[in-house]
């Protein structure tokens, strides 16, 4: 099957796993696979946003030879279940199925590239695979899930806002109702207390294992732009803790949250350069 991007190769397939099949569509390597690579989509509407990037990079790196395994977790996309059903621990068990399936049919260890909260998700479910990663590619990684979910319920506020000229409830009132085990439609999805409240309390900072090696990508709005000082002080406690970090900053649009679909093609280029030169 070819590409709608003009790209080599894919298979989509249907991947069994706990309650039910995850959607998958796997990139072969050009040539003699160097590694596998597993990618971890955003959190709800950003993981549509980021649909044709990260097809983008896939294409882009099976090009110089990765095998790239693309996942849809459990309630998202083309996989099984709601995502009102969704668990955090059920997430975690769907990277743990990618690098298995990975391994047994590329082989070696397998590198993690996460998006925003699959960046998170990526760091948080490693240690749980067998073997565990090591090196991992984050794109725009969510350095704490407290705000990453502070974010979404404003979401609620402010549709309030608009339809009724008041909110009726806070993002506090929100966030007790899930601590107490409701759950909560926000923007067309419902929040389970069984996937927010795990994520509530993850921190970049406090994950472990570390990691021990890093390509950081963050999407900047123009040239010359640093990280954001919440983002440098991640990297720095990681770095003082002996992880091997790259950080390069990049000048784009916030595709994970554009109205209209976008791309960032220096982005792209940033991590494919960057792979391409990794030794083999």
């Amino acid at each position: 099957m070819t590409s709608a991007l003009d790209g080599p190769v894919f298979e989509p397939f249907f991947l069994p796993a706990h309650r039910g099949e995850r959607f998958c569509i796997y990139h072969p390597a050009v040539g003699a696979p160097r590694r596998g690579v597993l990618y971890i989509h955003p959190f709800a509407e950003e993981m549509n946003k980021s649909r044709r990037m990260a097809a983008l990079q896939s294409r882009a790196l099976a090009a110089e030879g990765y095998a790239v395994l693309q996942i849809d977790l459990f309630g998202c996309g083309d996989s099984s279940g709601d995502f009102g059903e969704a668990s955090w621990e059920t997430w975690q068990q769907d990277v743990v199925l990618g690098v298995k399936w990975l391994c047994e049919h590329v082989g070696g260890n397998v590198l993690l590239w996460g998006l925003r909260s699959g960046a998170l998700l990526a760091i948080d479910a490693a240690r749980h695979c067998n073997p565990v990663p090591e090196e991992f590619v984050l794109w725009q990684p969510v350095l704490s899930g407290e705000v990453l979910l502070t974010q979404f319920l404003r979401l609620r506020i402010a549709s309030e806002m608009l339809s009724e000229g008041s909110a009726k409830i806070g993002v506090t009132d929100l966030r007790t109702k899930l601590a107490g085990g409701a759950s909560i439609e926000v923007a067309g999805y419902i929040l389970a207390p069984q996937l927010t409240v795990p994520l509530d309390g993850l921190r970049l900072t406090e994950l472990q294992p570390l990691p021990k090696a890093v390509q950081w990508f963050e999407v900047v709005p123009e040239q010359g732009r640093e990280l954001s000082p919440a983002a440098r002080r991640v990297t720095e406690s990681w770095a003082h803790r002996g992880v091997q970090l790259s950080i390069q900053c990049v000048p784009g649009l916030p595709f994970w949250t554009t109205v209209e679909n976008t791309e960032c093609p220096a982005l792209i280029a940033a991590t494919t350069k960057i792979l391409s030169e990794l030794p083999r």
